[in-house]
């Protein structure tokens, strides 16, 4: 089901010439041997390009898919996206709305009831206390842990912690939802089927999604256009049919 529509042309992203280059120092250098050697040869580093002259335009309403080998640059174009790394000098990234990172369990404390995790995590998607006061017992109730508020999460099997942080991820608010791996449903059966339906009619409807996965079956069932990427470059863009016949004659 594609919940792209084709009416809506607006560019929402625009990535011009987004080039990235890492300065990458051996973990060699941090040993006694590495230290004596690089008294006589100071700053010795090497250079990652994880990303090579990117450009990509992204309509509003579309779910745009990222896909690629390991290492390919996939979760490093999304975090420039997400204004997590700048781009190298001269890379343009313009974006039109606001946006978040969905990433489940991204800043829980163990050592922190589920009552504080939830203002915790939920601060990091930049929802305001006061809203997160709102919205706290809905949280609550889709999570369906009423009895568990006040249990520290180190307590939590990982069912109850992957419906504790799909919970608080359907509350963020956003035009742009940049999603890394996490797709769809959590949980158990029960709660599974609960999280697809509200993924999809919530999350997904009328926002802008840019997905990075392995998972290539959910790419081809979801995604209007994919980007394949190799080795920092960018192999194609085109239909998840096309560019997943690409990607498999990479391998």
């Amino acid at each position: 089901m594609k919940f792209y529509k084709m009416a809506k042309e607006k560019i929402i992203i625009t990535i011009r010439n987004v080039n990235k280059t890492f300065q990458i120092k051996d973990r060699s250098n941090y040993s006694i041997r590495g230290k004596v050697f690089n008294f006589f040869s100071p700053n010795v580093s090497r250079k990652i390009e994880a990303l090579k002259n990117i450009n990509i335009e992204i309509k509003k309403g579309e779910i745009f898919g990222i896909i690629g080998k390991n290492g390919s640059g996939k979760s490093t174009l999304l975090k420039i996206m997400g204004e997590v790394y700048p781009p190298d000098k001269g890379g343009i990234v313009d974006i039109h709305g606001s946006f978040q990172r969905l990433a489940l369990g991204t800043g829980f404390d163990p050592e922190l009831t589920a009552h504080e995790n939830i203002y915790l995590n939920a601060s990091l998607f930049g929802i305001t206390f006061k809203k997160i006061g709102k919205v706290f017992y809905d949280i609550i109730d889709f999570a369906e842990l009423h009895d568990f508020v006040n249990t520290k999460v180190k307590y939590f099997s990982s069912g109850m912690i992957s419906r504790l942080a799909f919970s608080i991820a359907v509350h963020v608010e956003a035009d742009i939802f940049f999603i890394d791996e996490f797709f769809g449903g959590v949980g158990d059966i029960g709660f599974k089927k609960k999280s697809e339906d509200v993924f999809k009619n919530s999350v997904l409807k009328n926002r802008t999604i840019i997905y990075v996965s392995h998972e290539l079956e959910t790419i081809k069932e979801y995604c209007d256009r994919v980007l394949l990427l190799d080795k920092g470059k960018a192999v194609m863009i085109g239909s998840p049919d096309e560019v997943l016949e690409a990607y498999h004659k990479l391998n």
